[in-house]
């Protein structure tokens, strides 16, 4: 019942937006019947259905060539929508202020028109002035040509006022003046303009800014390197260099070649040990096994561990942990291995309880020596209490993208005691990886995929 409610609430929420989008970028700028409003009313309605069939194909198992198809517009329509919608917004700030300028110009303009044309009507319409003493006569002449005292004047007056040209003529300038010059062509209303302007450069902020996201996610994860201390690591694990690579995400979107650029950086580092903690794919291993194989190729000391994420329990967790153990990683399920110099312990992810698999400390921590440094992989953050409670000297986990897509970030810190970086709680440490993949749009905007060499330090060296 809350989930059905929840769905309806985002759904009217993504129906509320992009109404909205389609107001802004086709019903404020395009004619009523035009191609361009069609087009644009068409896209409306289709977006939005590829957007949903992306998110739910794979979980009603649809074929995995139709996952394919859809997730790749359909997962990249969210990221347009969310920065073309940010790209609006800030227009809506600017919309008033341009709307000001032009009215006070267009105000302005028409002002200076009307004083030039208040004094050219002589000049042009070509009826001579009318300068006192010269176009009319004056009363004594008046007087002087009348045969009686009263009636003489009254009657020149009239001839006068009939003959005598003056004001009235002016009239007769309009249709010379209106024959002069074509009329000229109406231009479009300021609100019409404005609105192309706003949604002009809305689009273009909103889709480059998706392209640059997309881009460093196919172009794969930097590397990061971070110096730990721990208390109790010996001398002789001084300089010990683990790589963590989370969120892998290998999907309908993220295949083979993603795998292949991660695992080739990861080599290149040359690390003692590779910590894969959660999250690696988004489908079962028939769909994407093969995509997996590059893991294989993974080099280092003393080998390569991994965890379950949240990810894995909607994939089937059972069959991939078999099938990383195929490639040569260690999966870690509740358990605790022994490195030179310190434990490394890996739990289950808490969305295993659903499954009776849940994260159990007691047995991969529990009967452990607290004089040796233990080092945990942890899908999510939030369970760093309990690996304070359990004296755990180091966490390493993923999960939240570093946010991913702005201002996503702020979304993550809500939910998770730690976004991305290192920071302490208590005497324990808990790293936090950005992940090298992407979920969903692979795009990431203000939280850049990376790969993290953590270089552990004994204070005793």
């Amino acid at each position: 019942m809350v989930f059905a409610l929840v769905a309806l609430v985002v759904l009217a929420l993504l129906g509320a937006v992009h109404r909205y989008v389609w107001r802004r970028f086709v019903g404020d700028t395009t004619a009523p019947g035009s191609r361009l409003r069609r087009a644009g009313t068409v896209a409306a309605f289709v977006l939005p259905l590829l957007s949903v069939g992306a998110m739910t194909s794979g979980r009603v198992g649809a074929p995995f060539w139709l996952q394919q198809v859809l997730a790749w517009p359909g997962f990249l329509w969210l990221a347009c929508l969310l920065y073309l919608t940010l790209a609006l917004l800030v227009g809506e700030v600017v919309r008033p202020v341009l709307l000001r300028i032009l009215a006070r110009r267009d105000a302005a303009r028409a002002g200076a028109e009307s004083g030039t044309a208040s004094g050219t009507p002589a000049e042009t319409s070509g009826t001579p002035t009318e300068v006192p003493g010269e176009t009319r006569p004056r009363t004594e002449e008046l007087v002087k040509s009348g045969s009686a005292g009263v009636s003489a004047p009254s009657d020149a007056v009239a001839r006068t006022a009939s003959d005598a040209p003056g004001p009235v003529a002016e009239p007769e300038a309009e249709p010379a003046a209106s024959t002069s010059a074509p009329a000229p062509a109406p231009h479009p209303s300021r609100r019409l303009f404005v609105s192309r302007v706003v949604g002009g450069a809305a689009a273009a902020a909103g889709l480059a800014t998706v392209g640059y996201g997309a881009y460093g996610v196919l172009r794969g994860p930097s590397v990061r390197r971070i110096t730990v201390p721990l208390a109790k690591l010996p001398r002789a694990a001084h300089g010990f260099r683990i790589a963590v690579v989370s969120d892998i995400h290998i999907g309908p979107i993220l295949g083979r070649a993603h795998t292949r650029r991660i695992v080739d950086t990861i080599n290149a580092t040359s690390p003692d040990l590779v910590a894969v903690v959660g999250d690696l794919v988004d489908g079962s291993v028939a769909d994407l096994g093969s995509a997996a194989e590059p893991l294989a190729a993974l080099r280092a000391r003393h080998g390569s561990y991994f965890v379950t994420g949240n990810h894995e329990y909607f994939s089937g967790a059972e069959q991939w942990i078999d099938h990383v153990r195929e490639l040569g990683l260690v999966p870690l399920e509740n358990a605790r291995v022994e490195i030179a110099g310190f434990d490394l312990a890996g739990v289950n992810d808490i969305a295993g309880e659903t499954e009776g698999q849940g994260p159990d400390f007691g047995s991969a921590l529990g009967d452990r020596d607290r004089g040796r440094a233990a080092v945990l992989m942890a899908h999510q953050p939030v369970v760093i209490h309990d690996a304070v409670e359990h004296g755990v000297d180091l966490q390493l986990s993923g999960h939240t993208h570093g946010g991913q897509l702005w201002p996503g970030n702020l979304l993550a810190e809500l939910a998770n005691p730690t976004v991305a970086g290192l920071e302490r709680y208590g005497d324990t440490q808990l790293f936090v990886s950005r992940g090298a993949g992407a979920w969903g749009p692979p795009v990431r905007v203000g939280a850049p995929s990376d790969i993290t060499v953590v270089e552990l330090a004994s204070r005793q060296a």
